[in-house]
């Protein structure tokens, strides 16, 4: 069946050396999807054009809470406009995002963050699109927001929230994204999760080219490739085999991300 990368900033200049090759060596390595999500308006097009020239690619539109300062107005209104007229094409977006609020970085504007939370929540909602999370330091807001503007799903990437938290996504309906944070053996709290939680809760991501692994962590860039080690690891953690992972996980995130069962199920052509 093999694995689908549910976060991976492809588009990142940190690629631009070795884009294709990046790309064939997750394939190599067993990962069938990469979900490649929008940070800003300035890298709709780039996220898009890397979906429609890659059937291993899909791609996610929206604007990170990081990047509202230097956002417009009007660019809600373009984000709606090319959900809509992208909705009916051969490469629809498989979510609205990456939204959230990150209450981590600094002299960050709360207000303005949670506006543009909002308003891509209603978008959300209006196109019936799951939304992909950033939940830095700002999971509980999240969650009131949630239970306010009620959208299809989605799922909170990088959660490193508590159980108590975890349980409030599942039970409105989303997906945790883990990744190369639980391959670190300090990261006690996240592996607890990993462990524990509902497998069928459940997604994997690398974040790429962030969050490095506790293998890469000398190296700096991460990679999608490094889903492969990461899955392993899950396994290893629940104590069941690999081959459970890679199909549950992959299940999930179809079940959260409809548009991208559609491309999964697609004859794949290696580019």
């Amino acid at each position: 069946m093999g694995l689908i990368d549910t976060h991976c900033h492809l588009d990142a200049a940190e690629f631009d050396a070795d884009r294709e090759s990046v790309i064939q060596e997750a394939l190599y390595n067993d990962i069938k999807m990469i979900v490649v999500p929008a940070v800003h308006r300035s890298n709709f097009g780039t996220v898009t054009h890397l979906a429609q020239t890659h059937s291993c690619c899909a791609h996610a539109l929206g604007i990170h809470p990081m990047y509202v300062a230097t956002s417009q107005p009007e660019d809600l209104a373009f984000l709606a406009q090319e959900i809509a007229s992208q909705m009916q094409s051969e490469h629809p977006p498989v979510a609205i995002g990456e939204i959230g609020l990150d209450f981590f970085i600094a002299d960050f504007d709360k207000a303005l963050q949670e506006h543009y939370f909002v308003e891509q929540l209603k978008i959300a909602k209006q196109y019936d699109l799951p939304v992909i999370l950033h939940v830095r330091r700002a999971i509980d807001d999240i969650l009131k927001h949630l239970r306010q503007q009620k959208v299809r799903g989605g799922i909170a990437h990088a959660f490193n929230g508590s159980r108590q938290q975890a349980d409030a996504f599942i039970e409105l309906g989303f997906k945790l994204g883990f990744g190369g944070a639980l391959t670190y053996p300090r990261a006690l709290k996240i592996r607890e999760l990993v462990s524990t939680l509902p497998l069928s809760a459940i997604v994997l991501e690398t974040d790429a080219p962030d969050i490095p692994p506790e293998w890469l962590k000398n190296d700096r860039r991460n990679t999608p490739n490094q889903l492969l080690k990461i899955s392993q690891l899950i396994a290893s953690l629940r104590h069941i085999n690999h081959s459970q992972v890679t199909e549950i996980t992959t299940n999930n995130t179809l079940e959260i991300l409809p548009n991208l069962a559609k491309l999964f199920t697609r004859p794949k052509v290696i580019h």
